[in-house]
């Protein structure tokens, strides 16, 4: 009887050698772009300290309603603290943390910035910092054990959802001659109801939320509600199924709104009263 032969591992040939004909370097490139080009832009903001709300009771547009940009929001201030820490590395943290571990991003970010792997059917870096590689996947149970805190960062990620909503609903209320509020939309209601909307379509179709909901379930029938909690679970598994499209969608979002209350608080634009 013919001896079983055993076959090694290889890498293609080396780093990107592979026999695909398709532009598959394209997906890696663009997300490290992305992805890249969004921390930058996110720890240059937190570092700038400065611009990032306006409206009523910031001494900037004093006669519009209050503004702040979700980079900043919840806005903690401690007067203890040196002026020099910005209020959003006491917040970034958090959603930072929900994405970082996300299973989507975990894909995006180890193909884009590690090389691991970079591609199916594409040769990886024999070496990772001078180490040589294996080809024993030992999942996140080493290094990268903080990957399994995602379930715990979604619940964080829950409670900012409704923080970003109450800085939508400060933007309807535009102060009065008399004290009061009166409600209003400006262009700035819509960046912020826009980019709260796709964060929450993110945070909902994650696969944490969506086995929170009833994926953890043997069945429906036998569990408490369980027709409604099926329904939400239905839901839930569509969105699911979209999910890169809505972290990508709402990191841009997020980034933008950002930018916005930017120009606006720095007088470079002018944000117009709509209602």
């Amino acid at each position: 009887m013919a001896q079983a032969q055993t076959i090694e591992p290889r890498t293609a040939g080396g780093l990107g050698a592979t026999e695909r004909r398709d532009a598959w370097w394209v997906g890696p490139l663009a997300t490290g772009l992305g992805l890249g080009g969004f921390v930058i832009y996110a720890t240059f903001r937190a570092i700038y300290n400065a611009d990032y709300r306006f409206g009523e009771g910031t001494g900037i547009l004093p006669d519009h309603a209050y503004v702040l940009s979700p980079f900043f929001s919840p806005l903690l201030v401690f007067p203890w603290l040196p002026a020099w820490i910005s209020p959003a590395f006491l917040i970034l943290w958090a959603p930072g943390g929900f994405r970082v571990t996300c299973y989507y991003y975990r894909k995006a970010y180890y193909r884009a910035f590690f090389l691991d792997p970079v591609g199916c059917a594409v040769g990886e870096p024999g070496q990772f910092c001078g180490v040589p590689r294996g080809h024993q996947y030992k999942g996140e149970t080493k290094l990268l054990v903080f990957q399994n805190l995602h379930r715990y960062f979604l619940y964080l990620a829950l409670v900012f959802l409704v923080l970003l909503t109450i800085d939508v609903i400060d933007t309807c209320r535009w102060p009065t001659d008399n004290g009061g509020h009166k409600f209003g939309l400006s262009i700035a209601t819509l960046v912020l109801a826009t980019q709260t909307t796709l964060l929450t379509l993110y945070t909902v179709s994650c696969h944490s939320f969506r086995h929170l909901i009833g994926g953890r379930l043997d069945g429906f029938s036998r569990a408490p509600l369980g027709e409604l909690r099926y329904r939400l679970w239905s839901w839930v598994s569509a969105l699911n199924a979209h999910h890169m499209f809505w972290a990508w969608t709402s990191l841009f979002a997020v980034g933008f709104a950002d930018f916005y209350v930017w120009m606006v608080a720095s007088g470079r634009i002018t944000d117009f009263r709509l209602i």
